[in-house]
């Protein structure tokens, strides 16, 4: 069974957030339980500072391996001038070392089918280099996912989303994968 945190619960912001920032509250909380708390139960208390400790943990685990701002910038570069099958055979590399089975399609605007865990996730990356990424492309994409009863989708930009695409896509849940994040995910490719 997997947990999904709420996107704008704590945790999940000091995920996002620089590693130090969860230390830093966590020693806060345990200086305020010593400080506040009687000396007999004051370590009690410190404990409740645990979970941010934790959180401090994998958030540095996380960006320790995540591709440097120079990194980023060389691979989103290297991505916007490959031709498609170059782009297509990266991303299909990338996904099969996080453990996806992955199959190629050309379906209207799916161009890949991501299995794991019993749980199917659509693609749209054809798209990738457009400079501007509008509304329908994410309806089309939307549509595929309810016909297949698909879990996910997963539209690929290099480009930010136009405001109403990006509004679209937050209000249907789709996943706009781009900048950092590919980065990351292109960087499993070459690994």
């Amino acid at each position: 069974m997997k947990f999904k945190m709420a996107p704008n619960s704590l945790f999940a912001i000091l995920l996002r957030s620089r590693w130090w920032l969860s230390f830093a509250l966590a020693a806060g909380v345990t200086l305020i339980c010593m400080l506040a708390l009687p000396a007999n139960i004051a370590p009690f208390g410190a404990l409740a500072a645990t979970p941010l400790w934790v959180v401090g943990v994998i958030a540095a685990w996380r960006q320790l391996r995540a591709p440097s701002p120079a990194q980023v910038d060389r691979l989103l570069t290297d991505a916007a001038n490959q031709p498609w099958r170059g782009f297509a055979q990266q991303l299909e590399s990338a996904w099969r070392s996080e453990g996806y089975e992955v199959q190629a399609l050309n379906q209207g605007v799916i161009d890949f089918r991501l299995e794991r865990a019993g749980q199917t996730t659509l693609v749209s990356a054809r798209r990738w280099k457009a400079g501007h990424h509008g509304v329908e492309p994410l309806r089309e994409l939307e549509t595929a996912r309810n016909r297949a009863a698909a879990a996910k989708a997963v539209y690929v930009a290099l480009q930010p989303l136009g405001e109403n695409a990006a509004i679209y896509a937050r209000d249907q849940q789709l996943v706009v994968l781009g900048g950092a994040d590919l980065a990351a995910l292109l960087s499993k490719a070459r690994a």
